[in-house]
């Protein structure tokens, strides 16, 4: 009896206890619920934040990388050597699909009948600080000699064959307005269009007035402008003012040139992609140079600053003499050195080359 009363008791202990004991473990379970769903939420937030980084485009990569590298650089002030590789870095890694550019488009066609073969500007990004764009060029396409002033300039050869010829000024050598002609006529190689081929920027031509391009052509495409290559490869009849090859022959009877200047051969090659990316400095790395095409090729150019007329900053042209051309009391070199040297003399902006702004057509940036 008395161990009836007692299992009953434990019974009635236990009956009255289980529903706290089960509430508790409800209460406990649905607690885990919530913490398990605030953890997969929270993953989640973090998933999607890693997806918009694994998703941001190569050029807003690139336009993100300028804007920090350029930040604090004007004319004449080149980014740290650490800024540099960052920026080469990026351009590095950036393909033609990337920018939605390929050989197979109507700007690479070789073009028959035509001496100097039109050039196509894509203008990607500009502001006071940098500027972004591709040139596009056909076999055999040249962008004259032409400078950078205060500028440090990354050219990313995306695909194709090129030949560069660069200069840096020599220093502490005299110039002379009025140089003695050796007599010697010489070519100038930089534009020498029908020796071989190069590349790049369009040293300074116009393709509608009012913006100044990334390798010397004032202009890029005005969106309701006619002169802009479409998706067919048709231009407008009268789309371009245009640059031109410069005179490559020194007129035998001449016996003075003015403004002659002397300067080294930094590079003379050519460049097959894929290659790493050319800088140039405002003071050396080639600071002038010109491109011939070998092949149809494209150049992503990014220059900190951007040419500028009202900033000084001018697109000066250039023609190259052999150093035995000339003469310039105080100016010499090692004969072994000659060849690697050259009178550059200032000239008019090329007439017969054709460079026409087309629209760009890869991811859009989005400023910020």
């Amino acid at each position: 009896m008395g161990i009836e009363s007692t299992l009953a008791d434990l019974k009635g202990k236990q009956l009255s206890e289980l529903p706290k004991v089960t509430a508790a473990g409800t209460s406990n379970s649905s607690n885990s619920a919530a913490n398990r769903n605030r953890s997969r939420n929270k993953q989640s937030r973090k998933n999607r934040r890693r997806q918009k980084k694994i998703m941001v485009s190569p050029v807003q990569r690139l336009y993100e990388t300028c804007k920090d590298v350029f930040a604090n650089c004007g004319a004449g002030i080149v980014p740290s050597p650490e800024k540099i590789e960052r920026l080469k870095a990026v351009l590095d890694g950036i393909k033609p699909e990337d920018v939605s550019v390929m050989p197979e488009q109507p700007y690479f066609r070789r073009q028959a009948g035509r001496k100097y073969p039109a050039i196509t500007y894509q203008h990607i990004f500009e502001c006071e600080k940098f500027s972004m764009g591709i040139f596009c060029l056909p076999p055999s396409g040249v962008i004259p000699l032409h400078n950078h002033p205060g500028m440090t300039v990354f050219s990313k050869l995306l695909f194709g064959t090129m030949h560069i010829k660069s200069y840096d000024w020599v220093v502490d050598v005299p110039s002379d307005t009025s140089a003695d002609a050796a007599g010697v006529p010489g070519k100038t190689s930089a534009v020498a269009v029908d020796a071989i081929p190069g590349e790049t920027s369009a040293a300074a031509v116009d393709v509608i007035p009012g913006k100044p391009l990334a390798a010397a052509v004032d202009a890029v495409p005005d969106k309701n402008s006619a002169d802009v290559v479409n998706d067919n490869g048709n231009t407008s009849a009268d789309a371009v003012d245009v640059p031109s090859k410069m005179s490559t022959d020194a007129n035998p009877s001449e016996t003075k040139k003015p403004g002659v200047r002397l300067a080294k051969v930094k590079a003379d090659s050519d460049l097959t992609a894929p290659c790493n990316t050319s800088i140039l400095y405002p003071a050396d790395g080639g600071n002038m140079h010109c491109f011939t095409a070998v092949t149809a090729c494209a150049v992503l150019d990014v220059l900190g600053p951007p040419y500028s007329d009202s900033e000084g900053r001018h697109c000066t042209h250039y023609q190259d003499f052999p150093f035995a051309n000339f003469s310039v009391d105080g100016a010499s070199v090692p004969e072994e050195e000659k060849e690697g040297h050259a009178w550059l003399q200032e000239g008019e902006k090329p007439k017969d080359l054709v460079v026409i702004g087309s629209f760009y057509n890869g991811p859009a940036i989005v400023e910020n």
